[in-house]
């Protein structure tokens, strides 16, 4: 499966899009607006405008730019991030998946499984709700407390832009804790996200605490006595994090 030339930019663009309308609405009013008002709530009124249209402009560029431009979603990295290749793996997402093909053409002869945990109880932002409803699920849905699998089932999991979405440190730990008990001594979990930094906050403004930083992420695997075991960037605003479980 091929993406498209602009395929990560207009797919963020559609699961936000409610976001992106009302900032521009809001944006347009207070440029109409701002005329009748005193000069000193004017100038304050148009730089809030200002960052708001270039955060909006910024977040949409960085977007396409990882998503599109990157060598992101070929995955060409993975394999060194892993100790060795998985004979059989797990890709666990939150309702969008657009790696488990990729994943299986990187380790050829492998075994994997795809399970999706989407949850409207935990997953409370608006965006994976919207993004939901314009996608359709392509695997089965599983309680991510209680994962379908067997213990020590798996030498590798995957969680690529999926475990940000569960908003309680609680529930990423218990999560943790599931893939811990699939994985097999020895077994890796890689994990993906974008971080709550400075990078991420130019790029994305005040809307880069829809992340968590590296702190929350190493806590929560700690609970689950998952262990750090390389931390590594694709692109200044991706961070990649590989967990081991301890034997």
């Amino acid at each position: 499966m091929t993406r498209t030339t602009y395929q990560g930019l207009q797919q963020i663009f559609n699961y936000n899009r409610p976001f992106y309308v009302r900032t521009l609405w809001g944006v347009m009013a207070i440029i109409i607006f701002s005329a009748w008002l005193p000069l000193a709530l004017r100038a304050l009124l148009l730089a809030g405008a200002g960052a708001a249209l270039f955060w909006t402009c910024a977040s949409l560029a960085v977007s396409h730019y990882v998503y599109d431009r990157s060598a992101f979603y070929t995955l060409r990295w993975l394999p060194a991030c892993l100790s060795r290749p998985p004979a059989r793996w797990i890709n666990i997402h939150s309702g969008i998946d657009e790696c488990s093909h990729v994943i299986s053409s990187t380790f050829p002869g492998s075994e994997g499984q795809i399970v999706d945990i989407y949850d409207p109880h935990e997953m409370t932002e608006p965006s994976i709700g919207y993004a939901r409803r314009l996608t359709a699920a392509s695997s089965p849905t599983a309680d991510w407390r209680t994962l379908p699998a067997l213990d020590q089932q798996f030498d590798a999991a995957f969680l690529i832009f999926a475990a940000h979405e569960l908003r309680h440190h609680a529930a990423r730990v218990q999560l943790f804790q599931e893939i811990a008990r699939i994985l097999r001594p020895g077994g890796e979990l890689v994990l993906v996200e974008h971080s709550r930094d400075w990078a991420n906050f130019l790029a994305f403004g005040p809307g880069f605490l829809h992340f968590f930083t590296e702190r929350a992420w190493r806590h929560a695997a700690e609970a689950a006595s998952l262990s750090i075991r390389m931390h590594r960037t694709i692109t200044p605003f991706v961070h990649v994090f590989v967990f081991g479980r301890q034997s």
